[in-house]
């Protein structure tokens, strides 16, 4: 993983309207501590630090005057609505240094036909350098039939990767794909359950079906 390089500022004003102010300025208010260092309030900028956090366990190299630390975020405060970046906590961290981190599973290939894929786990906890955590782990489906199941300690681990997930985890389930009938089947008892009633032309085509059903046939009469 390459380091994305930020150049903060040390931060004198605290509070929501300093914070306000800070972001009115396009910028990120932050926090850096770790290693039992004290920390540091800084604000980094807003688009470089927006487009460097749009990747998992981005490595920061992060200059504020004549220093430069690595770090990784430890928690991102995004506003729920705009999904700007609100806050970032920063966790220093060491080359070499062992860090346990969540790096997402990217799925790849194509399970048998008339299958479904679900994924359970959408990212396994691993320990890995700081310098050396992984984008992503695949987990490759091709051709797999249902009833196929893929655990968290069949995963393939880049070099240097140890799992920290329990191995008997389910990662990846494979499913017959459901019927017309059952979607419908589930949707109706889903609709049910939550009190909602079937719309005019739903319980007429209901009550025909039933009608149809309870017809019995009429006798074929002979002709005169």
């Amino acid at each position: 993983m390459s380091e994305v390089k930020l150049t903060a500022e040390l931060r004198t004003e605290f509070g929501k309207g300093a914070a306000r102010r800070i972001r009115r300025a396009n910028k990120v208010p932050a926090v850096l501590y770790g290693h039992g260092t004290d920390p540091v309030h800084i604000s980094l900028p807003g688009h470089e630090t927006l487009l460097a956090l749009r990747q998992a366990n981005a490595l920061l190299a992060v200059t504020i005057g004549d220093t430069s630390q690595l770090a990784l975020p430890k928690q991102v405060q995004r506003d729920p609505i705009k999904g700007l970046i609100e806050h970032v906590d920063l966790v220093i961290v060491r080359r070499g240094e062992k860090v346990i981190v969540e790096v997402p599973v990217s799925l790849v290939g194509e399970a048998a036909p008339d299958t479904l894929v679900m994924v359970d786990i959408s990212a396994v906890s691993v320990q890995a350098e700081a310098t050396h955590i992984p984008n992503q782990i695949e987990v490759s489906v091709e051709g797999l039939e249902a009833g196929s199941q893929i655990l968290a300690g069949q995963l393939r681990l880049p070099p240097g990767c140890v799992l920290e997930t329990d191995p008997e985890a389910l990662v990846v389930n494979i499913s017959n794909s459901p019927t017309a009938e059952q979607v419908d089947a589930e949707l109706a008892e889903a609709e049910a359950e939550a009190g909602i009633e079937p719309t005019l032309d739903e319980s007429a085509a209901t009550q025909a079906d039933a009608e149809s059903g309870e017809r019995e046939p009429e006798e074929a009469t002979a002709a005169s």
